[in-house]
């Protein structure tokens, strides 16, 4: 098993950028690595709750993703189990773990994909998710 850890600075409160990785309307604004549109996304935000992504990506190709909320503090934590049911690299579950940090007037984001199967699975989710935190970064700098 691989992981990967990605940390980003962005231009938001921390209670700003939680509300932005669970609330359908803002994760349709950043979600995938590319371009492309998010074609679905239902959340059920709370431990124990779920989430269903489905976004295409501008090559065409569909992707999407499922899991279930395993730690949910706003603002501080949010633990989720991750699985493709299309797209990806269909290698079972794995998880996805992210950290709030207040940072002056923004926030340290800190997001770790655990329990990859392969270094090959790790290099793709470290291509998508650095596209998808670039958004959201440049989601609230846009916004500032």
């Amino acid at each position: 098993m691989t992981s990967l850890t990605l940390v980003r600075r962005i231009a938001a409160r921390p209670s700003l950028v939680f509300e932005a990785l669970v609330a359908p309307e803002q994760i349709r604004q950043w979600w995938g690595p590319d371009a492309g549109p998010v074609l679905l996304v239902e959340t059920d935000p709370r431990r124990g709750g779920s989430f269903r992504v489905v976004f295409r990506m501008l090559d065409g190709t569909e992707h999407e993703s499922t899991g279930t909320y395993l730690e949910f503090d706003p603002p501080h934590r949010l633990a989720m189990t991750w699985r493709w049911l299309r797209g990806g690299d269909g290698d079972g579950e794995s998880r996805v773990e992210v950290s709030l940090r207040p940072l002056g007037a923004g926030t340290e984001l800190t997001f770790t994909h655990a329990q990859l199967s392969s270094d090959a699975a790790r290099d793709s989710h470290r291509e998508g998710w650095s596209g998808a935190l670039d958004k959201l970064s440049a989601l609230f700098a846009a916004r500032a």
